[in-house]
């Protein structure tokens, strides 16, 4: 081999081992995509209160906790957004109930924060129509959805915790109106004002702040709480349970565990009513301690 044949090999190969080493640098961050439903008061997405909502605040300390991964955020439907968990790539969704069904697909993460549990929602004068259904302040979901009349208004593909999601999986057809659309829970307040539907399950949060939207009084509404429900529900973070989105929980977990509680708890307690502010924030330690999935 002659010595200008010798160097033309050393030249190839460091420029071999040059080009292969590129890529390695440019994907070394993988990207994180986090799907988000405009649901405030946990997310706004539009008015003068963007951004400041309890996820809104709790995305960004994640963020910053996680810096190996490129995060990239988008905007779903909660039946867009389940539809996205089920296939394999690397999303995650800050705002999950867990669920059995749901745990086939999805990597949950620990206990992220705590908010009060979904109720129903009636007109103040439909409240002497279903007056037989209001025991002690609370909703009979049961009895209501028995009777051959009813009409309930719900979010496709959104759990309203164990209870709630089995009785809503023995209910006819007829009597459960499901809406698959981004701006769900506005469209069925609009259609319960309509005289459409007798009632919406939702949170309170939620539904006040949508009603304030849509021109709806919420001294107009009246939120109960359902008859055999926990007052509270714990939100989980889930991942797409792939090798990479068991890899983003196993990292999650260790962020959530150096985030200050206190700033979660609060930013997520100012969109509540005084009365029901002071007691979130009594209640909540209590929650935040150490509690293993179902």
């Amino acid at each position: 081999m002659t010595r200008r044949t010798l160097r033309w090999l050393m030249h190839l190969c460091l420029t071999s081992v040059i080009t292969v080493g590129w890529p390695v640098s440019a994907s070394a961050e993988d990207t994180l995509t986090w799907l988000l439903r405009d649901l405030p008061p946990l997310t706004i997405f539009e008015g003068p209160q963007k951004d400041q909502g309890t996820l809104d605040h709790l995305l960004p300390m994640l963020k910053e906790r996680l810096p190996e991964y490129h995060h990239q955020v988008l905007h779903v439907n909660r039946a867009r957004g389940m539809q996205m968990l089920s296939t394999p790539s690397l999303t995650c969704d800050p705002s999950l109930l867990w669920t059995a069904e749901r745990a086939k697909y999805v990597a949950f993460s620990a206990q992220a924060f705590v908010v009060l549990s979904n109720g129903v929602m009636i007109r103040r004068s439909q409240q002497e129509t279903l007056a037989p259904f209001i025991v002690e302040g609370q909703f009979d979901l049961q009895a209501f959805l028995q009777t051959p009349n009813a009409r309930l208004g719900a979010i496709a593909e959104r759990s309203y915790g164990p209870a709630v999601d089995e009785r809503l999986t023995h209910t006819d057809s007829h009597k459960l109106v499901l809406h698959y659309g981004n701006d769900a829970l506005g469209s069925l307040l609009q259609m319960q004002r309509l005289g459409r539907l007798q009632a919406v399950l939702g949170y309170w949060t939620e539904i006040r702040y949508q009603a304030t939207q849509q021109g709806i009084e919420p001294d107009d509404l009246m939120f109960l709480a359902i008859k055999g429900a926990a007052p509270y529900q714990r939100i989980y973070i889930g991942c797409s349970d792939t090798v990479e989105g068991r890899q983003a929980i196993a990292r999650i977990n260790q962020a959530l565990e150096g985030l200050p509680q206190a700033e979660v708890q609060n930013a997520y307690a100012l969109w509540l009513d005084p009365v029901m502010r002071e007691q979130y924030l009594q209640d909540n330690p209590h929650f935040f301690q150490a509690s293993p999935l179902p």
